[in-house]
């Protein structure tokens, strides 16, 4: 793995390891993984069902805990914050972007991508709101709840939400997962647009070679550790190296 310097790694993780349960029924879910994720890059984590990439997506984002080792987001090892400031960092530095869209049912599109500003007491960068909801292509789209918009536009909104507030990073989990082909797509296409134009720092986790090949670079883990990388993938390249690993 590359070494980078500290201010070119947006999130890593050190001998990270994460226990579920106890003695003989313990699942190590991640076994002491070490991975860094590049400041303006788009990431992808793959590995076989049960190589950790959920669990080290959480961990990385401060959703879960990890039972040894570390994780940072740039120079900040979460373990140290507690529930408070952990909370803050996530709402100032971090974006989501999760398969299931997570929007608040009650307030309308516009609403939701403002959210998080909203919590803090914030207004949006007019210019740059402006620039994602064309971009994004739902500016007609903003007055409707979620239940009147179409899946691919509810993601869209999710993904509206994730970088209104200009996150140092944005974990985004399975974020084509509940998409038709051309929604996803278009997700994605988007995704790997704010990586190259506006230098946003994108960690995702998919079990899609396709949806990985958006990626400018893509890590594999396999019972829980670190076992390659690939730079800009291919959708064959990946899937090679996906059969290798058993997935």
């Amino acid at each position: 793995m590359t070494t980078q310097t500290i201010t070119d790694i947006a999130a890593r993780m050190d001998n990270g390891v994460k226990t579920y349960g106890e003695g003989d029924a313990a699942v190590h879910a991640l076994n002491g993984a070490t991975a860094e994720f590049g400041r303006g890059r788009f990431t992808a984590i793959m590995g076989p069902s049960g190589s950790g990439k959920s669990t080290m997506l959480h961990c990385l984002a401060g959703l879960d805990t990890l039972t040894s080792g570390a994780a940072y987001i740039g120079d900040v090892d979460l373990a140290t914050l507690k529930d408070k400031d952990l909370t803050l960092l996530r709402r100032e530095r971090v974006g989501f972007i999760f398969q299931s869209f997570n929007l608040i049912p009650t307030l309308d599109a516009q609403e939701n991508i403002v959210l998080p500003l909203t919590i803090a007491g914030e207004k949006p960068d007019t210019d740059w709101y402006s620039q994602i909801i064309e971009i994004l292509g739902i500016s007609d789209r903003l007055d409707h709840l979620p239940a009147e918009l179409s899946g691919g536009q509810q993601q869209r909104v999710a993904a509206a939400r994730a970088l209104v507030s200009k996150p140092a990073i944005i974990f985004a989990d399975e974020p084509s997962g509940n998409l038709d082909s051309k929604s996803g797509a278009e997700l994605l296409a988007f995704m790997r647009r704010a990586v190259k134009e506006f230098e946003q720092t994108i960690v995702m986790v998919t079990h899609d070679p396709n949806t990985a090949a958006y990626a400018d670079r893509v890590i594999f883990l396999e019972d829980g550790v670190f076992v390659d990388e690939m730079h800009d993938p291919t959708p064959d390249a990946i899937l090679d190296r996906l059969k290798q690993l058993g997935a």
